[in-house]
């Protein structure tokens, strides 16, 4: 398999999921979660990272959403880990910042094998459609964990909810793209260490 590549599948109780993610090849991107507005984020985060990917999701929706939200967060988290293992070293920081008419969003990621994340996004509305915004903390903090990255997400201002998640989401695609393009080297080249 190419080293930019990666195939997780979770399946629990609560949900079954599948993905591919491709960080070399952005040509498939087909996303199914079975929430719509969610699908719409992650399928910009994707186009505007170049980042190709596969995923379907199935999850006790019945209940709510937050199941199937947080652990989509786990599976791109662990996508991410094992691009970063089987490629060894990368460029290790992205850096984007989006705008999206009234509101402007940034996104900052380390690749240190220390997972934190700071999400500073105060939203005018509670809901996009159907959809409860304060899911999305729940969503970055899994890819954060699971990814074993430092993430920084800060929606600067808007007035629209879903202008705000979706300039989020774009600028996580393009720090992504950034941060996990392969370098030279294992990972003693990452950090002054010696080691991530």
């Amino acid at each position: 398999m190419n080293p930019q590549q990666a195939e997780i599948t979770r399946d629990t109780r609560e949900t079954r999921i599948s993905a591919r993610l491709d960080l070399s090849d952005a040509t498939t991107i087909d996303i199914n979660s079975g929430i719509a507005f969610f699908d719409h984020m992650l399928t910009g985060m994707a186009f505007h990272g170049s980042i190709g990917l596969y995923l379907r999701a199935e999850g006790d929706l019945d209940v709510e959403y937050h199941h199937t939200v947080e652990d989509v967060g786990l599976v791109l988290g662990d996508a991410l880990y094992q691009v970063f293992q089987q490629l060894g070293s990368v460029q290790r920081f992205g850096h984007a910042i989006i705008p999206m008419d009234d509101a402007l969003g940034e996104a900052v990621i380390d690749v240190c094998n220390r997972p934190y994340l700071v999400y500073n996004a105060d939203y005018p509305q509670d809901y996009c459609g159907q959809f409860p915004v304060a899911l999305f903390r729940e969503f970055f903090w899994a890819l954060a964990v699971r990814a074993r990255i430092n993430l920084h997400l800060i929606a600067r201002y808007g007035l629209n909810s879903h202008h705000m998640t979706e300039a989020l989401f774009k600028a996580l695609g393009r720090a992504i793209s950034q941060a996990y393009q392969p370098k030279s080297g294992d990972s003693s080249a990452m950090s002054t260490k010696g080691t991530i």
